[in-house]
C-alpha cells in the first residue's frame, strides 16, 4: 500500500505577517517537492472532526479562549510569537482534521501511512497555553483520537526537532498510554527538555543535545531513543516531523 498526503491550501491563509519565519512557504515548498512524486502518493484532504477531541487534549476554556481569538481583520497575538489572522481558523481546523485524515485512512487500509503537511505547526502548544507558533496541539489530539475512538493503549509519539517538544509533554506527562520521545537542542527555547523530565510512568524519554550535534551523535542519540520504543511496544506510532535541524535551515 501505498503512502498519503494529507493537506490543503488553507494554510496559505494563515498569515502571520511580514517576515514571520513560521510562513505560508513552509509548508508550500514541502508540497511542491512531492508532487514530483504524485504518481507514487496518495493525497488526501483533511476531515471534519468532533471537536470533544479537542475538549480532551486541551482545556475547554482554552479551546472556548482560541475560538473567540480569530480576529475579524489584521492581526491577533496569542503570545509574543504566535500570530493569528482571520484565514487562521480554518487552517488551524485543517492540521488538525489531517491528522484525523491520517489515522483514519490508516485504520480503514486506505494507504499503509500518511503524512500531514500542515501548519499551524503543534508541539509547542500546552493543555492551556499557545506558544511558539502553535495553536492546538495537533499530533496530541491524534494520540487522543487513538485512544478514545480505536480503544488503542499504546501509543508513541517520536519528535525530532530542534525544540522541545514541551506541549506533547504537558498534555501527556501522566499518561501511561503514551510514550513521548524528543531530541532537540539543550539549553534552548522552551526551555524544557532535561532528561529528568520523565513523566508519571517513566512514560517520556527527553534526550537533550548541545548545539553543533553531527550526524553520527544524533543518529546513536535517537537509538537510544529507538530503544525506549521497543520496550514500549506500541500499537501506533505518531511522529512530529521537524526540519528545522538541518544545516540549510535559517533558524
Amino acid at each position: 500500500m501505498k503512502t498519503a498526503i494529507i493537506t490543503t491550501d488553507t494554510f496559505l491563509n494563515h498569515n502571520t505577517g511580514l517576515g514571520h519565519p513560521e510562513r505560508a512557504n513552509r509548508v508550500s515548498v514541502i508540497v511542491d517537492n512531492l508532487k514530483k512524486f504524485k504518481k507514487q502518493l496518495i493525497w488526501k484532504k483533511p476531515t471534519k472532526f468532533d471537536r470533544k477531541f479537542l475538549n480532551i487534549t486541551h482545556n475547554n476554556k482554552y479551546v472556548d479562549m482560541i475560538e473567540s481569538s480569530f480576529p475579524q481583520k489584521g492581526f491577533s497575538y496569542l503570545d509574543g510569537d504566535t500570530i493569528i489572522s482571520p484565514g487562521s481558523k480554518e487552517a488551524t481546523f485543517d492540521a488538525v482534521g489531517s491528522i484525523i485524515a491520517a489515522i483514519d485512512g490508516v485504520e480503514n487500509n486506505e494507504f499503509k501511512n500518511g503524512m500531514a503537511v500542515v501548519r499551524p505547526p503543534g508541539h509547542h502548544a500546552e493543555k492551556e497555553k499557545a506558544m511558539g507558533f502553535c495553536i492546538y496541539n495537533n499530533v496530541a489530539v491524534g494520540a487522543n483520537y487513538l485512544i478514545n475512538k480505536y480503544k488503542y493503549k499504546k501509543v508513541a509519539i517520536l519528535d525530532f526537532d530542534v525544540h522541545h517538544f514541551n506541549g506533547t509533554q504537558d498534555i501527556f506527562y501522566n499518561n501511561e498510554k503514551v510514550v513521548g520521545i524528543s531530541t532537540h537542542q539543550y539549553p534552548y527555547y522552551p526551555g524544557s527538555g532535561s532528561d529528568k523530565e520523565r513523566g508519571k510512568f517513566n512514560n517520556i524519554q527527553n534526550i537533550p543535545l548541545p548545539a553543533g550535534t553531527n550526524s553520527e551523535e544524533y543518529l546513536n542519540a535517537l537509538e537510544f531513543g529507538l530503544k525506549k520504543l521497543k520496550e514500549f511496544k506500541p500499537e501506533f506510532i505518531l511522529i512530529s516531523a521537524g526540519f528545522d535541524s538541518h544545516k540549510d535551515d535559517p533558524l
